[in-house]
């Protein structure tokens, strides 16, 4: 580069030599007089194209020397990340070549292990060996105490140990006789009892109204009567069937220490169904505040909920049934039935579900969850297991949630085909563990009834 930029310089002066006039004299001496000198100067147009060019030529090796010096920086740069670069691969070939003589450790203690395995399965094998043998010799003896024992028995008393059988097996059957008619005659004599306390109850009522108070403003004897004995409503509606009651329909219950209020009755063959939840054409709001939810709301011949109040003031004892009855838009149904009791407005109205061994997947939407308690959530009362969020008010309605996402028959109503957006459709009715949690069900009712009523759904 340095030889390049010194020949450019040479040839710059040289010709800004030839650009000024020189003289030239004769050869001879004699020519003293005065000769015409001659002057000779180089054409100025062609200096400006040779000067143009040169400085052409400068900026072209400018431009050059830029360009080499950051292509030198590249590849400078590029020097430096290979030498990282090859400084991580030693260090990853030297873990890989300690994490080899690592494995071949461990190999080498696996075959120590295999060969102590491999002499243990030997020892094993010799000791099930063994017990074959002892297993075959005490099932030989058993087979010649069987032959012995037959043989004494075809000998001896065979005909009186057939005799015995045959007895034991007539006795068997009186027995299972015997017992269904006790059921059968049990069954009667509740409905009996039930029956006899509601004609007490509707001949002290009468009498009440016939001597309302005495003369002194105290209550009668007969209306003392009455108050010590059993009212005249039912306390729910498998005590109306009981009664003779055969047709579903709204009927007056007064369960024991309530106020009577009325409810919706489904009659089946074999019993009373209190209906505390139905949902069916989306008429009714659900996405209620928790006082709406405590004391009830819709119409009992259409969609509606029963009330906290009243179903704890039925079920707050225990051993009632809670019977789930669900359908999809294709009509398909499903139907769920676990053992329950209702808490109190102290507990939040909690929900337990009685434990099992194993709930089958439909149970498991609720049953999972609620057999140790689950409290009612609504939107302005967050009472749910999820302590980041407030499940009531992330989807809709209240429910006895967990988590939020197991189930949920008091959301919003969807028509078909449901909604596209996602955080839509999980604010619907669903039961996860039959549909899946973004499936909207079509209907759903829920109904209790004693644990002793036996149903066939």
């Amino acid at each position: 580069m340095k030889t390049t930029l010194a020949t450019l310089t040479l040839c710059l002066v040289l010709l800004m030599a030839t650009g000024f006039p020189f003289e030239r004299k004769g050869a001879s001496a004699s020519g003293a007089a005065a000769k015409e000198k001659r002057v000779q100067f180089a054409a100025w147009d062609d200096v400006n194209v040779i000067a143009h060019g040169l400085l052409q030529l400068g900026q072209g090796l400018k431009e050059h020397v830029d360009k080499t010096k950051v292509q030198m920086r590249d590849i400078f740069t590029k020097l430096k990340v290979y030498n990282h670069t090859v400084g991580e691969l030693a260090k990853e070939s030297q873990r890989l070549h300690a994490e080899g003589d690592a494995l071949k450790a461990r190999a080498r203690g696996m075959e120590d292990r295999e060969g102590q395995l491999l002499n243990v399965t030997a020892e094993l094998r010799e000791k099930t060996e063994e017990m074959q043998q002892e297993r075959r010799a005490a099932g030989e003896r058993t087979r010649r105490l069987e032959e012995k024992l037959d043989n004494m028995m075809q000998e001896k008393n065979y005909s009186d140990t057939h005799n015995i059988q045959m007895m034991m097996e007539a006795q068997n059957r009186r027995i299972d006789d015997l017992l269904g008619r006790i059921g059968l005659q049990q069954e009667k004599l509740d409905k009996q009892n039930v029956r006899i306390k509601t004609l007490q109850s509707q001949v002290q009522q009468s009498r009440q109204k016939a001597f309302p108070k005495n003369t002194d403003g105290f209550p009668s004897s007969a209306a003392s009567e009455q108050r010590d004995s059993p009212v005249a409503t039912a306390s729910d509606c498998h005590e109306l069937f009981l009664r003779g009651e055969t047709a579903s329909g709204v009927y007056a219950i007064q369960p024991h220490g309530s106020q009577p209020f009325e409810v919706f009755c489904e009659m089946t063959a074999d019993g009373g169904w209190t209906v505390i939840q139905r949902r069916q054409d989306g008429s009714v709001d659900f996405d209620q505040l928790w006082y709406a939810y405590e004391q009830g709301f819709g119409a009992l011949n259409g969609e509606f909920w029963l009330g906290l109040d009243k179903i704890h003031s039925i079920a707050k004892n225990g051993g009632y049934i809670l019977k789930i009855q669900m359908s999809d838009w294709r009509n398909d149904l499903a139907s769920v039935q676990l053992p329950f009791r209702l808490g109190g407005e102290e507990s939040k109205y909690a929900l337990h579900i009685q434990e099992t061994d194993t709930f089958s997947p439909l149970e498991r939407s609720l049953g999972s969850d609620a057999a140790s308690g689950l409290p009612f959530s609504t939107r302005d009362q967050d009472n749910d297991q999820k302590k980041d969020a407030n499940c009531a008010g992330h989807l809709s309605g209240g429910w006895w949630f967990s988590n939020c996402g197991q189930s949920n028959l008091n959301g919003r109503y969807f028509q078909s085909p449901p909604p596209k957006q996602r955080h839509q459709r999980k604010q619907g009715i669903f039961w996860k563990t039959w549909r899946g949690r973004y499936y909207p069900l079509k209907s759903s009712t829920m109904m209790i009834a004693p644990a002793v009523i036996k149903s066939r759904s």
